[in-house]
C-alpha cells in the first residue's frame, strides 16, 4: 500500500473515531513513520526466523503485541479516558475489548490498529514532536513502542518519507 492509501484508508478514518484534538499533521507523521519503521506497511504480522516467516508476536502495520502497550496496555490503562477510548474503538469496529480478540483483529483491521496506535502515542505525557523533528519523533517512538531491537539507522529516512507525504 502507498502512504497515501494508508492515510486515506486507515489513519484518517481512525482519527475520525477519536476526539478531534488527537488529529493533527504531527500525529499523522508519527503514525506513518512508526508504521514504516515497524512494517514498511508490507507486513501485518511480525517476521521471525531464517528465512523470515510471519509468525512473530506482533500484529498490524504498527506491530502491536497481545501483552504490549497497544493492546493490553490500552485496555488496562490507568486513565479511564484512555481506556474508554480504546474500548470505544473496539465497539465501533465490532471487536470484543479483550486482549486476544483485539490482538487478532488488528492483524486485518487497519482502522482499529491505527486508532490504537494513536492512543498509544497519546499516553506519552509530552507533546507530539513538531514537524521536522526526527530526533524528537524517534525518542517518542522508543518511549511508547519500546522496540526490542530499535533500528535508529533507518528512522531518519523513513521519518522524512512520512513528513513528505503529510506535507504534500
Amino acid at each position: 500500500m502507498t502512504l497515501s492509501e494508508i492515510r486515506a484508508q486507515a489513519i484518517k478514518p481512525a482519527l475520525a473515531l477519536l476526539p478531534a484534538r488527537m488529529s493533527s499533521p504531527e500525529a499523522e507523521v508519527m503514525l506513518l513513520a512508526i508504521g514504516l519503521q515497524e512494517s514498511r506497511f508490507e507486513h501485518r504480522r511480525q517476521l521471525v526466523g531464517s528465512p523470515p516467516r510471519p509468525t512473530g508476536p506482533a500484529k498490524s502495520f504498527w506491530q502491536g503485541e497481545q501483552g504490549g502497550g497497544m493492546v493490553s496496555g490500552l485496555l488496562h490503562y490507568h486513565d479511564d479516558r484512555v481506556r474508554d477510548l480504546a474500548v470505544g474503538l473496539c465497539a465501533v469496529r465490532g471487536v470484543e475489548p479483550a486482549p486476544r480478540a483485539l490482538w487478532d483483529a488488528i492483524e486485518q483491521d487497519d482502522v482499529l490498529a491505527a486508532g490504537l496506535a494513536r492512543l498509544l502515542l497519546w499516553t506519552d505525557p509530552g507533546r507530539l514532536p513538531r514537524l521536522g523533528d526526527a530526533d524528537g519523533a524517534w525518542q517518542l517512538y522508543v518511549r511508547t513502542w519500546r522496540p526490542g531491537k530499535p533500528h535508529r539507522s533507518t528512522w531518519a529516512g523513513l521519518y522524512e518519507q512520512a513528513l513528505a507525504e503529510v506535507m504534500s
